[in-house]
């Protein structure tokens, strides 16, 4: 099965803001970002499409023509806890520096790791990979399409940050 994961497009928060699972606004710059991202896929079929519950990743579905599509929370953004919408340059909290030194696998106060955030993206695609499908649409975050990627095998947990999608952007694998 072809599973074709869209990143959502910008976001209008402050540079340096921790957003995970915040329901933030896109850009202003959504439609002209939005029309790249849908001229992009309009040539694909597919036989399900998915989004986050998270309205930047709804919008861009949308826009592209998929009004309803399965909404699933194992698709939202990494959980930034008790950073969200904070800045990181103003976060006072003593295990800020940890996660700074190892955030592969520290988890952010009262939020998740990456591996907990691997873990339920992963049960997400093990369940998608049972159904009958060709081809899915995913509309995620950037911190979702690393997941799959690194599930999908494209390139390994060490050097994902190097593949982060750009805002918009597409990824592919085969499940």
């Amino acid at each position: 099965m072809d599973v074709i994961l869209i990143r959502h497009t910008s976001v209008n928060v402050p540079k340096g803001t921790c957003y995970g699972w915040s329901d933030v606004p896109v850009a202003d710059t959504f439609e002209q970002e939005a029309a790249i991202t849908k001229k992009n896929i309009e040539h694909l079929e597919f036989d399900m499409v998915f989004s986050s519950p998270l309205t930047r990743a709804r919008k861009l579905a949308e826009y592209c023509g998929w009004a309803n599509p399965v909404v699933d929370d194992r698709l939202k953004e990494m959980n930034m806890g008790s950073w969200e919408m904070k800045l990181f340059d103003e976060i006072e909290d003593e295990n800020l520096q940890r996660w700074y030194d190892d955030y592969m696998h520290q988890p952010t106060t009262n939020g998740e790791s990456f591996p907990m955030m691997y873990a339920r993206v992963a049960e997400f695609l093990d369940e998608l990979k049972q159904k009958p499908y060709r081809r899915v649409a995913i509309f995620a975050h950037g911190g979702v399409l690393m997941c799959a990627g690194i599930y999908g095998k494209l390139f390994s947990e060490k050097d994902c940050f190097k593949h982060l999608a750009p805002y918009g952007g597409i990824e592919k694998i085969t499940i």
